[in-house]
């Protein structure tokens, strides 16, 4: 790719992964403990930052991978998120993702790369979440119960 230059500043782009599966008697949802700052120790939504050579679903597919050692069939597109206090190292743009596992799916999970835990969450039994990840979980849930 050549260099470019902007008049206007550039976003940076991430993308954010939600993750349920289905349980007897219990939706739960996929999270990761932050390794690091911002938000380091809290738990968090999977994701990371695009590379500028991936497509966006690569993205998010790399970083579920990376970060908790989980490989899903497929990825719906939830949303964009913009708001631009959303993250506290600059202004980040989000396209959030989601998937679901059925019941018999495997779904070990172990933290790595930049999260130090993963872990299934009942999504009625939440610890508090960083970045915006309450608002894209909260829609994710909205979209997932708008089918059934």
């Amino acid at each position: 790719m050549g260099t470019y230059t902007y008049e206007h500043p550039r976003p940076s782009v991430t993308v954010d992964i939600v993750v349920f599966h289905a349980r007897p008697n219990s939706l739960q949802v996929l999270l990761i403990q932050r390794a690091r700052e911002p938000y380091q120790d809290t738990w968090a939504l999977p994701g990371g930052f695009v590379e500028m050579h991936e497509s966006l679903e690569a993205t998010a597919r790399r970083e579920l991978q990376e970060e908790t050692g989980l490989s899903v069939p497929s990825l719906e597109q939830l949303g964009a998120y913009g708001d631009p206090e959303r993250d506290p190292r600059g202004r980040v743009i989000s396209i959030a993702y989601m998937a679901v596992l059925p019941e018999e799916a495997d779904s070990q999970v172990v933290g790595a790369s930049d999260a130090s835990r993963a872990a299934w969450f009942p999504i009625n039994d939440l610890p508090p979440l960083a970045f915006d990840h309450n608002k894209i979980l909260r829609d994710a849930r909205r979209n997932l119960l708008s089918r059934y």
